[in-house]
């Protein structure tokens, strides 16, 4: 049985109310962000029900399934480059290497081994998912690498006089701090089923699927994440420590 919740009116009516408590809330709290989150609550509306209706279309083609996920890694790519050089251009775009790097293997490894069936209504919101992961580790990464280097440039000044190299003086300092960019997905596996019950896991169970299954997928979600943003954490550090993402 399908349990999604209904569209109509209704569905609607609770979501301005939510948007508007929210922003009532945070403008009384004297926090200043009551405009900006109805705005990104309306944004969020129309960007979801345009990509809702172009998704509809792109699942009946692989090729178009195959450039959407192209378009959404650029996108990731772009995002995390602002997040870590203040630009999407110059350096910035070396966050296509961390993104593609990560993503590519895991995804290219679940439907070989027929895991994830290779039908687009399967293989899309899983690569989402490995893009949307891999861009924050990216992003977390490069700007607590960068941040660090910049506090502590004493003592990578001090590294390079004892004699090491350029990227290993780098890596001393900010290899600790980029490590940060795995715990939210160290967190989230970690709790999962005690604190929260993740996307994958209400989708599928909103969908009509048994409990198991919907853990199953979930458990691959998770561990896929695992492996696709320690690899963008691992790419992102040698980038930052070798001056290319600066």
């Amino acid at each position: 049985m399908n349990a999604a919740p209904e569209i109509g009116p209704v569905l609607a009516l609770v979501l301005a109310a939510l948007a508007a408590f929210t922003a009532l809330a945070v403008r009384a709290g004297g926090l200043g962000l009551g405009r900006d989150i109805l705005v990104v609550a309306v944004r969020a509306a129309v960007q979801l029900a345009a990509v809702s209706l172009l998704i509809a279309a792109v699942l009946r083609s692989a090729g178009w399934t195959a450039v959407f996920i192209a378009g959404m890694v650029v996108v990731a790519a772009a995002t995390a480059g602002r997040r870590i050089t203040g630009s999407a251009l110059g350096s910035g775009w070396w966050t296509l290497l961390p993104i593609v790097a990560g993503v590519a293997p895991v995804l290219v490894l679940l439907v070989a081994s027929t895991v994830v069936p290779s039908r687009p209504v399967a293989v899309l919101p899983i690569a989402g998912i490995f893009v949307g992961g891999a861009m924050s580790a990216t992003g977390l990464t490069g700007r607590r690498a960068l941040d660090e280097l910049a506090t502590r440039r004493g003592e990578y000044e001090a590294g390079l006089a004892l004699g090491l190299l350029p990227r290993d003086a780098a890596l001393e300092v900010c290899r600790p701090a980029a490590a940060l960019g795995l715990f939210p997905v160290l967190d989230q596996t970690r709790t999962v089923g005690l604190v929260t019950l993740p996307g994958a896991f209400v989708g599928v169970l909103l969908g009509g699927a048994d409990p198991v299954e919907a853990g199953a997928i979930q458990l691959l979600v998770l561990i896929g994440l695992l492996a696709v943003e320690s690899i963008a954490v691992l790419i992102t550090l040698e980038l930052v420590a070798t001056g290319r993402m600066r």
